[in-house]
Order: structure tokens, then C-alpha cells, then sequence
């Protein structure tokens, strides 16, 4: 990245330095000791594999608000009474941080990186101007857009929903924010495109039309799709699980869900998932659970990796520091054969009491510590083997014999019951559970 892009220029961070690897007996907080971009593993860069991504909602617009209190976090380039004016000094100290952080990638809601206008054809103009100003500071630091969405979840008018709204004329204003979204992810270069339904499901059924409002999502989503297309998106469409909250219920429930209405729909050509790790606990489930269901079907298409906390049930969206669960996560990643538009972007945000301009730095460079150790300890476990192996030999009475005539569809339910009739009971086969789990934790731990 060009470090000297920033010189001359007014300095949002100042006195911090492009952060460095260190290694792991380095005791510099502004240090990285485990993430080493240029550092082989599998035949590829760290920075190959993992393709961080910042997430700029909530490092550069997210100020603290909770439910119960309003702003902590007061930021020099929100300074400016213009919103233009404060846009343009934000995306100055967005560049100057992924300068400095040395993550490759970036993400963002149109309406993050440019106000929204008070007519269409003015948020319009308001989005590309932010846009041929990001161009020329992708151009001059060797960023790279991720992937872009469309907040329709902010404004009033999305209370109801987006393409899911009961009124038409919400959901037009919907296809407009979205073409809009999308031209300026062509602009830019985006590896993929965004859907996150915040407010497409319901608060109760009594006034809801289940069927009527799934129909028209896909009818929107089919009709973004062939636009993109049509104006030369090669990136992939993508749709991000949530059980609920903002709603009761949102129809993206989870990645089962989402994968089932992609395959079922035919999108599968062009839509893949794109998954959070807070999400998936909130729908019940564990991140390495949606990402599998995701890998299983070929739809697994990127990360937002962050963590909730166990304790809250609400959508925490803290930087990652389990090593355990990132780990679980790369294994599914590297089996994958990786993510070839996809990456990891922190959808994560610094916690309302961490105030200093620091912090942001010291939540990232923990979020790539965590996955550079959780990269390395799944590699020594795929290239390892051994468990691949055992969960294979748990299957084997599958691979030949009677058991190869089942999964070739050879059996009817009558010959398999006189199988049955005719054979003694079964052995019981150990699941070795604790086993497998040990060999997980001596890979964490460097065997």
C-alpha cells in the first residue's frame, strides 16, 4: 500500500505508525504477534488466505448509542457541519486507518460512506461523489472493496420493511437505493454485493402477508440480480442469516434457511452466503455450524467475523478473541479450498466504554491475531489428516458392500428390512468424541 498517500494531509490518527509484525514475544500493544501477512502456510499468504476486510459502519460511523444510552465515541471527522464535507473527512481517516493497519479489503452500507440525499436523484449524486473519491484513493493505496450493500433498515420508511414492505412505493424506493449500491460496486471493483434483510420479516403475524412479502424479496432479489448482470457485476450476490431483531422474525433466519431458499429459487448460479458468526449463536446454532451447512452446499460465499457474548442475547458484535471457535471456523474455510470472492471482513465494533483512538487499532490487530493463530492451527490439522481419516473409517460400512448398494439407491425399504431380519445386532461403535476434540486442542496448541 502506498504509506506516503497521507502526507501533507491532516492526520486522524496521529502517533500511530503502520502496524508491524512483531512476533509472539513482542510486548508492543500497536504490534501484530501472530498475524505475518507474507508467511507461507498451505502454499499461501496469511494475507491470501484470510482477505480481512474493515467494516466501515462500524469503525468510522458507529458511535457508541446502545439501547439504554446515546453517543460515547466523538470523532474528529464529524466534525464538519456539511455532511459532504464530513463524509469527504471521514473516508480521508477510513484510508489513512486501512493504511495503517495493512488489511487489504474494505466494506460498506451506501449510506455510511455518503449521506442520503433528499430526493433520489440527490443521494444518487451524493453516493458517486463519495465513490470517484474512494476510486482515487483505491487506485493510490492498492485497497480493495470486499463487497458494498444498501442500508434500507435506518430510515424511517424501512420500518415496515424493504422489498418486503406493504406499500409498493417503499419497495421502488428500495430498487433505487440498491441500483444505486450496486453501480457503485461495479465502480469500485467489489468482489461481491450484499443482502442483509434488517427489517425483511415480520413483528406479528396478524397483519402480515408471510407469502405475499416472500415473493416479492424474491422478485426484487431475481430483479437486482439481472441488473447487476446486465452492467457487468462479476462479483458474487450474497445474502447474510439472521434469526430476528430489529424483527421478530426475518425471513433469512439462518444459513440453512438461506441456502434452502437460494437452491430452491434456482439462484444458486449466482447467490452464495455471506455469514456472521453473532448471528449464527443467535439463531442457536455455532459459527462453524452455518459455515458447514454453508460449505456443504458450494454457497459459502464470505465472513463477517465477529463473536457475540453467551451471556447477552442480543447481537453483541464484539472483535473476535476465541481462538477455539475462529479455528473450528478456518478448518471449514480451508476444506473449502478457501473463499475465492469472499474474506474476512470485522462486522465487529469497539466496545461503548473503549474511547480512545487506539482502541480501534488494538480491536483489529486482536481480530487478526486471532485468526492468524486459528489459520495456522487448522492447517496443521486438514494437512494433518487424522481426523478426516477417523470420520472417513466412521463411514466406511457406506463405502462398499450392502451399505454402497443404499447409497446407490439400490435398496427398497422391504429388502432392507429382511436385511436386517436376516443379520444379528449390530456392534456398537465409540464416537471417540473426547478424542477428537483432544486432537483439536493439541493442534491449537502447535502437535
Amino acid at each position: 500500500m502506498g504509506n506516503d498517500f497521507f502526507k501533507g494531509n491532516k492526520e486522524f490518527f496521529p502517533g500511530i505508525a503502520k502496524i508491524k509484525y512483531e512476533g509472539p514475544g513482542s510486548d508492543n500493544p500497536l504490534a501484530f504477534k501472530f498475524y505475518n501477512e507474507n508467511k507461507i502456510v498451505s502454499g499461501k499468504s496469511m494475507k491470501a488466505h484470510l482477505k480481512f476486510g474493515i467494516a466501515y459502519w462500524h469503525s468510522f460511523c458507529g458511535d457508541g448509542t446502545d439501547p439504554f444510552g446515546g453517543t460515547t465515541h466523538f470523532y474528529p471527522w464529524n466534525e464538519k457541519n456539511d455532511p459532504m464535507d464530513a463524509a469527504k473527512d471521514k473516508l480521508d481517516a477510513a484510508f489513512e486507518f486501512f493504511t495503517k493497519i495493512g488489511a487489504p479489503y474494505y466494506c460498506f452500507h451506501d449510506r455510511d460512506i455518503a449521506p442520503e440525499g433528499k430526493t433520489v436523484l440527490e443521494s444518487e449524486k451524493n453516493l458517486q461523489t463519495m465513490v470517484e473519491m474512494a476510486k482515487e484513493r483505491q487506485d493510490a493505496t492498492g485497497m480493495k472493496l470486499l463487497w458494498a450493500t444498501a442500508n434500507m433498515f435506518s430510515h424511517h420508511r424501512y420500518m415496515n420493511g424493504a422489498f418486503t414492505n406493504p406499500d409498493f412505493k417503499v419497495l421502488a424506493k428500495a430498487a433505487a437505493q440498491v441500483k444505486a449500491a450496486i453501480d457503485a460496486a461495479i465502480y469500485l471493483g467489489a468482489d461481491g454485493y450484499v443482502f442483509w434483510g434488517g427489517r425483511e420479516g415480520y413483528m406479528s403475524l396478524l397483519n402480515t402477508d408471510m407469502k405475499r412479502e416472500k415473493d416479492h424479496l424474491l422478485k426484487m432479489l431475481i430483479a437486482a440480480r439481472d441488473y447487476g448482470r446486465k452492467a457487468g457485476f462479476k462479483g458474487n450476490f450474497m445474502i447474510e442469516p439472521k434469526p430476528m431483531e430489529p424483527t421478530k422474525h426475518q425471513y433469512d433466519y439462518d444459513t440453512e434457511t438461506a441456502v434452502s431458499f437460494i437452491l430452491q429459487n434456482g439462484l444458486e448460479k449466482d447467490f452464495r452466503v455471506n455469514i456472521e458468526n453473532n448471528h449464527a449463536t443467535l439463531a442457536g446454532h455455532t459459527f462453524w455450524h452455518d459455515l458447514k451447512i454453508a460449505s456443504d452446499n458450494g454457497l459459502l460465499g464470505s465472513i463477517d467475523a465477529n463473536q457475540g457474548d453467551y451471556q447477552n442475547g442480543w447481537d453483541t458484535d464484539q472483535f473476535p478473541t476465541n481462538v477455539y471457535e475462529a479455528t473450528r471456523a478456518m478448518i471449514v474455510v480451508l476444506e473449502n479450498g478457501g473463499m475465492e470472492k469472499g474474506g474476512l471482513n470485522f462486522d465487529a465494533k469497539r466496545r461503548r466504554n473503549s474511547t480512545d483512538s487506539a482502541d480501534l487499532f488494538h480491536a483489529h490487530i486482536g481480530g487478526m491475531d486471532t485468526f492468524a493463530l486459528a489459520l495456522e492451527a487448522a492447517d496443521r490439522l486438514v494437512n494433518k489428516g487424522t481426523i478426516s481419516a477417523m470420520v472417513k473409517d466412521r463411514y466406511a460400512s457406506f463405502d462398499k458392500g450392502a451399505g454402497a448398494d443404499f447409497e446407490a439407491c439400490k435398496f427398497s425399504l422391504e429388502q432392507l428390512r429382511d436385511l436386517a431380519a436376516g443379520s444379528g445386532e449390530p456392534e456398537t461403535t465409540s464416537g471417540r468424541q473426547e478424542l477428537y476434540e483432544n486432537i483439536l486442542n493439541n493442534a491449537i496448541y502447535g502437535k
